[in-house]
């Protein structure tokens, strides 16, 4: 185990800065999941910590030890006691899963193969996995031998980047609870790149959200999810309903009634954020809850999901207002009904940005404040 520390990276290509200013503390023994959008520096960041990119500032320590700085790579990729897990495992076709899974040992660990045998149960394959080709696996037998490849070393640092990509829902689903057991019994530090969010806020023990090469909030995945740093974060990490309103002691007043905010946002106008989960329906003619009014809105459709399923509605006062609402009842009202909402709160509320205003001469409009 090792404590991986990124302080300052900063990396450009052809003048386009792809990182700006990355400070990353991942502890040892837990694993950081990485969200971003693709072209975020997600990929960019990992190649910098394993040593196939060099920064243009900052630097990398891995258990106290800088292995790269902006002038030079200091630790060769192969002296970092990296593990690295491809977006598709890249496995060697012309090596067996064994030879491929003792591709990093010495030679004398290759030669009684008992490592190979320890890695591959790691991932809950057994031996008669060894003899077998790549081709012959499936995409998720593919990413567990990866893994298994980038464990046998016995790392200090696994780095996973889109290691589930490509995969249905049930295998992907299956391979990423494999991937979690293997690093909690080695007790391997991890990092995990996604742009998947049930994948990041599911794995990670912290999330940190990158965007356009800076890390804009890091913390654990609840928090991520119900106090999101902003409106962008909120609308990147999972659904969001955003409504203006205005604060005052504590409460905002916005189109879906008089609702408690989470946090002290200071009194004035506000953007308010509401989750659909935290939205109930009732049928209109029981609208009135014994802990509060409600909100009545017309339903336009529906979209089933198996578990859950999402009701988008027009608000009556407002038909310009869409609402969202994810409901766990089999009673799903149908569209061009008539229904009352009310939000479960408390709710996050950011500070409502101010509107450009237009500039007399030229006609162009300044940015926001």
């Amino acid at each position: 185990m090792a404590e991986l520390r990124c302080a300052g990276l900063l990396k450009s290509y052809g003048g386009r800065s792809v990182l700006r200013g990355v400070d990353l503390t991942v502890a040892e023994g837990t694993l950081t999941a990485i969200l971003g959008a693709s072209g975020s520096g997600k990929t960019t960041l990992l190649r910098i910590v394993i040593g196939l990119v060099q920064a243009d500032g900052g630097t990398v320590a891995v258990d106290g030890t800088v292995v790269a700085n902006s002038e030079r790579i200091d630790v060769p990729t192969d002296k970092r006691s990296i593990g690295y897990l491809a977006q598709e495992g890249a496995l060697f076709p012309h090596l067996s899963v064994g030879e491929n899974v003792g591709f990093g040992l010495s030679r004398s660990e290759r030669r009684t193969g008992s490592r190979i045998s320890q890695a591959l149960d790691l991932v809950g394959l057994d031996d008669s996995f060894s003899r077998r080709r790549p081709q012959e696996l499936s995409g998720g037998e593919q990413r567990r031998v990866g893994l298994a490849r980038a464990l046998a070393p016995r790392p200090r640092l696994v780095l996973l980047d889109e290691p589930f990509s490509g995969l249905d829902a049930a295998l992907r689903l299956d391979t990423r609870e494999a991937v979690m057991r293997a690093l909690a019994r080695e007790g391997t530090t991890a990092v995990l790149v996604t742009h998947d969010q049930a994948e990041a806020l599911s794995m990670g023990t912290e999330v940190a959200v990158l965007r356009d090469g800076l890390l804009v909030q890091r913390a654990a995945p609840a928090e991520v999810y119900r106090q999101p740093v902003d409106v962008c974060v909120a609308g990147f990490v999972g659904e969001a309903i955003v409504l203006a309103g205005d604060v005052s002691f504590g409460r905002v007043t916005c189109a879906l009634g008089e609702i408690d905010v989470r946090d002290d946002a200071g009194d004035g106008p506000v953007e308010v954020m509401i989750r659909p989960e935290q939205i109930q329906l009732a049928q209109a003619g029981e609208e009135l809850w014994a802990n509060g009014a409600s909100i009545r809105a017309r339903v336009l459709d529906h979209t089933y999901y198996g578990p859950d399923t999402v009701i988008r509605s027009a608000l009556e006062s407002d038909p310009s207002t869409i609402v969202k609402a994810r409901t766990f009842s089999e009673g799903i009202p149908a569209a061009g009904e008539l229904v009352a909402l009310r939000v479960c709160g408390p709710v996050v509320a950011y500070p409502r940005p101010a509107r450009p205003t237009a500039q007399r001469a030229t006609g162009a409009s300044s940015g926001r404040a």
